[in-house]
């Protein structure tokens, strides 16, 4: 167990798989900044920080759960949609899973089992995962409105002849 070959072939395996999840972000990466980029639209990306800490699973589920790259995910979605014009937002992942995506009523009784959502409000029912996506995406819609919102509106650029000083129009005193 503890022999040199035993950790040379571990950390060889370990370098291994870090280069194939590497590989499978970048392509998932690529193709949702792609895919939001020719549709118009923006993408909302559910903040999984911490997820290893929350989530209890059973041992042979651990390794899955342990071994994948969150935060490299969102960090190649993030710089890839802004070197394409995409805007992303990081959602909150509280009370998606248990909130009904249609009518918004919110109840732990509405997950009826890990995969079947069953809404006790207005009885809809669906994949649970379906539903959390599509609260995802309307907080995503309305967090992003909201940041418009709070933008200012670009001031109308200054003509040379309007430009009196050398420093920038937000410097300039009196």
């Amino acid at each position: 167990m503890g022999t040199k070959s035993a950790k040379r072939k571990l950390k060889k395996r370990r370098r291994k798989e870090t280069r194939y999840a590497t590989d499978i972000n970048h392509q998932l990466s690529k193709t949702i900044v792609a895919q939001a980029q020719r549709t118009g639209q923006g993408i909302a990306v559910e903040d999984l920080s911490g997820i290893r800490d929350r989530v209890r699973l059973a041992r042979r589920q651990r390794q899955q759960l342990h071994s994948w790259a969150y935060a490299q995910l969102r960090d190649q979605i993030t710089y890839k949609a802004q070197a394409a014009g995409v805007p992303v937002q990081v959602i909150n992942p509280r009370n998606t899973s248990k909130t009904c995506h249609r009518c918004g009523h919110c109840a732990t009784a509405n997950r009826h089992s890990q995969a079947l959502f069953r809404c006790r409000g207005c009885g809809w029912t669906g994949h649970a995962d379906h539903n959390a996506a599509a609260n995802i995406a309307a907080l995503g819609h309305d967090n992003y409105r909201a940041a418009q919102s709070t933008v200012p509106k670009a001031a109308t650029p200054l003509t040379a002849s309007e430009n009196v000083s050398s420093k920038p129009a937000s410097f300039r005193t009196g």
